[in-house]
């Protein structure tokens, strides 16, 4: 749609920096249990499981936190790669205990929900903030700001 003057309307990037903002904040709480397990145990022999659950958690912080820094910039791969980040911290989430609990996955979701185990706040938030980044990042209304481009830019 344009404008009578001939331009295409400037759409809103309420969702786009939303999603961007959201993502870096979950990215810094995501990269904070890898953080954490690293600097308190080091790798030196850590189980296989264990490796794979924090390569998730780190994996995910890390698409996020390009993916929020991209959108800023206002390319589309920003909101894919946050798209990406999204669903591998709500995988992070889930595999951790079908990896390291296995017969507990109820149980785990119960007290992770009551915030008993230490650093819950990481789980509870990849939990909740990953569907919430998901769903802004691919709403039409971020892809269009994203994809906008004013008259006269290059």
């Amino acid at each position: 749609m344009t404008s009578p003057v001939g331009r295409e309307p400037r759409p809103s990037g309420l969702t786009a920096i939303l999603a961007g903002a959201l993502g870096l904040l979950l990215a810094v709480v995501l990269g904070y249990l890898p953080l954490k397990f690293f600097v308190d145990h080091g790798l030196d022999g850590m189980a296989v499981k264990v490796s794979c659950v924090l390569g998730v958690y780190s994996a995910a912080a890390l698409f996020l936190l390009v993916g929020a820094l991209i959108t800023f910039f206002r390319a589309v791969a920003g909101a894919v790669s946050l798209l990406v980040g999204a669903l591998l911290a709500v995988a992070a989430v889930v595999l951790e205990p079908v990896l390291l609990y296995p017969g507990y996955v109820g149980a785990f979701f119960s007290d992770m929900f009551r915030f008993g185990p230490d650093d819950a706040f990481v789980r509870v938030g990849a939990a909740v903030g990953g569907p919430l980044v998901f769903v802004l990042a691919v709403l039409p209304w971020t892809f269009r700001y994203l994809r906008h481009r004013p008259a006269g830019s290059w």
